[in-house]
């Protein structure tokens, strides 16, 4: 009798620890399934955050003719068809601040080396286009057109650059231009940002009609321009947007 109640004992002390053990797998198994739900919950919020940080701030246009928005982006992150910029005179006092230092520096010193008066002087009005070459930039094709000297720049000129934008990407059949005045990143501070873009729109529109009256003569296809992207930073997009909303709000006579 004694040897089968010291065997009862031993056996109904593992079956109680058993118990306890299972009980307590259960409990710390619920508790490690609701801790990893959690941590799911916060790594996917984490990672929709991050996403909607990365995507960049864009303000539409109202009543455009031609779609147009106001994207928060720098042309150095631009993926595009064609990205067009602005740069002054080439000579030694017109420094690269900014987007075109950044710009030129991912293209490992091609703009320095182009910016020769015996090469691509920036006279008002002056045009080059390249394609970026491989590892460099995202985007297919950059136009840079001249803005001239930047003493005497006044916002007036980028009229004429509007209507270039307009024209040149039509004439190379892209749909999607992107534009970066690049005057700040230039050096030159005195003019505001929607002044800068009233007389850019300004000028693309004039572009846009001078095209449907040919279109409209036989005298030229169908323009292939479906919207137009204007690049500012986040300080100056607000601005921007007022800009060009008055150059729809001002039609010339």
């Amino acid at each position: 009798m004694k040897t089968l109640s010291i065997f009862r004992s031993f056996t109904f002390v593992p079956l109680s620890l058993l118990a306890l053990a299972a009980t307590t797998s259960v409990r710390v198994l619920t508790e490690h399934g609701l801790s990893r739900e959690k941590t799911d919950q916060l790594t996917a919020s984490q990672a929709n955050g991050q996403a909607a940080r990365a995507k960049p701030k864009e303000l539409q246009v109202s009543n455009a003719p031609i779609p147009t928005r106001v994207l928060v982006q720098s042309p150095v992150e631009t993926d595009t068809e064609l990205q067009i910029i602005c740069l002054f005179e080439s000579s030694p006092e017109n420094t690269l601040h900014g987007s075109l230092a950044e710009i030129n520096e991912k293209l490992k010193g091609l703009l320095d080396k182009i910016r020769k008066p015996a090469l691509f002087r920036g006279e008002f009005g002056e045009t080059l286009m390249f394609a970026p070459p491989a590892g460099t930039l995202a985007v297919k094709r950059i136009l840079i057109v001249g803005l001239g000297d930047s003493e005497s720049f006044t916002s007036q000129r980028m009229e004429l650059v509007g209507s270039i934008v307009y024209r040149e990407s039509s004439r190379l059949g892209v749909a999607h231009p992107f534009f970066a005045p690049t005057i700040l990143d230039g050096g030159v501070t005195k003019f505001g940002t929607g002044d800068v873009a009233e007389r850019f729109y300004t000028g693309f529109l004039r572009g846009a009609r001078t095209k449907k009256v040919l279109e409209d003569s036989g005298a030229s296809p169908r323009a292939v321009i479906e919207d137009l992207t204007f690049l500012a930073g986040p300080t100056h997009a607000a601005d921007t947007q007022q800009g060009i909303e008055r150059a729809l709000a001002n039609p010339p006579n």
